[in-house]
């Protein structure tokens, strides 16, 4: 039988132990669809669960990786059938069921999302979760009446792979795109993206007044904390915040100012078990809305093996835009 590599993670007293193993299809956990993955991608949250700085994993032993994509190399689902392309972010991939740090993965097809046209399985991975999220914000942001005609929209974490995606997404909507940044250097690159204002992070960091000057109709926050608090103190009238992150804290200190003398509303949004019927608009739309040069523009290619690297610097704040993994066998 087929021998692969695969990152596994074990518990180890108090701790856990990373390692490099090789395994076959037999090792792999239940599902219907087998996929033999070409590629991954790192996320914060792959950063927290391979360096056990958050209770990320669920059951140990556990392969990381919550997104991946590749080839169908074995299916009983009706759906899916051997040689499709398809991907899967989210569904506990990573922290309770094997995920995509490994040369195969063994899912239910009812997580997989056919690879769009448009898209080769390393674009899909250059969007990922990060993308992913993007496009669900975008969407709660349609959904309450966020239009263009109606002002700005502010992102926070703009550097980051959820804030890349969302500027980029945002401006070839037509939205004038506020990106709110720690890296004030980063200006040729986000104006790139699309953004035509560029704020310090610092703007919005310290404990927010309950009310604050109304400037943006709508938000994409992926930090959390004071800076979601701030916020929400400067949205306009029936304005909406698209709540995805928590890079500044879980904490939340605001008052109901915002909420029933303005009538903002704060949608969260939550991409992991994020319902089927979602999961395939938001990609219809990414293909349609997502200018795949300025993907390129963010992303960096890098091979499977360098990922526990990788996690370190991501929560760090030192990667910029979005990382593909390539997986050998």
């Amino acid at each position: 039988m087929e021998s692969f590599e695969a990152l596994m993670i074990s518990k180890e007293g108090e701790g856990q132990k990373v390692e490099w193993r090789r395994m076959t299809l037999d090792d792999l956990m239940e599902g219907d669809v087998t996929v033999r993955v070409t590629h991954t991608t790192i996320n914060y949250k792959d950063g927290l669960a391979l360096t056990g700085k958050s209770p990320i994993i669920r059951r140990y032993p556990m392969i990381p990786g919550i997104d991946l994509a590749g080839v169908v190399a074995a299916s009983t689902h009706p759906d899916f059938r051997p040689g499709d392309r398809v991907l899967a972010t989210g569904w506990g991939l990573g922290e309770s069921h094997f995920g995509g740090y490994a040369g195969f993965a063994r899912l239910r097809g009812e997580w997989l999302v056919p690879l769009p046209a448009g898209f080769t399985t390393a674009n899909a991975m250059a969007i990922g979760t990060a993308g992913f999220t993007a496009m669900c914000s975008v969407l709660a942001l349609e959904a309450h009446g966020v239009t263009p005609e109606r002002g700005p929209v502010l992102v926070t974490g703009a550097s980051g792979g959820v804030g890349g995606v969302a500027i980029a997404i945002l401006s070839r909507l037509g939205y004038r795109v506020v990106a709110a940044t720690g890296r004030m250097g980063e200006r040729e690159y986000l104006e790139g993206l699309g953004a035509s204002e560029l704020i310090d992070r610092a703007e919005l960091s310290g404990p927010a007044k309950p009310l604050w000057r109304e400037e943006w109709v709508g938000a994409i926050d992926t930090a959390g904390g004071d800076i979601l608090a701030n916020v929400l103190s400067r949205i306009k009238y029936r304005g909406t915040v698209a709540a995805c992150g928590l890079a500044a804290g879980m904490e939340l200190a605001t008052t109901v100012a915002p909420f029933i003398l303005r009538g903002v509303t704060l949608a969260g949004i939550s991409s992991v078990m994020a319902p089927r019927e979602l999961r395939l608009e938001a990609w219809a739309r990414l293909e349609r809305d997502l200018d795949l040069k300025k993907l390129e523009s963010i992303t960096t290619t890098r091979p499977l093996r360098d990922v526990q690297e990788l996690a370190e610097e991501i929560l760090a704040g030192r990667v910029r835009g979005r990382v593909v993994l390539e997986v050998a066998g």
